[in-house]
């Protein structure tokens, strides 16, 4: 999901025509909201921080070369 927002945000930015950029635009909102009611509900039911559990999904889509940090503890 997280991977699918940022390839909407990237077209976003592409794109000239106003039109096709409002649309883009809703694209990305809506793949931006549903990462964000995942991650929400997961940090709940883990009992996590939810800014940590986003920060570190984030990371791992867009660096995924890098090993991943620290394991999130409730």
């Amino acid at each position: 999901m997280q991977q699918a927002a940022d390839n909407a945000h990237q077209q976003l930015r592409q794109l000239d025509d106003p039109t096709e950029q409002a649309q883009q635009r809703q694209v990305w909102f809506e793949a931006a909201a549903a990462v964000q009611e995942a991650v929400t509900r997961y940090a709940r039911t883990k009992n996590f921080n939810r800014y940590e559990v986003e920060k570190q999904l984030r990371h791992q889509v867009r660096h995924p070369e890098t090993p991943p940090g620290q394991l999130l503890q409730p």
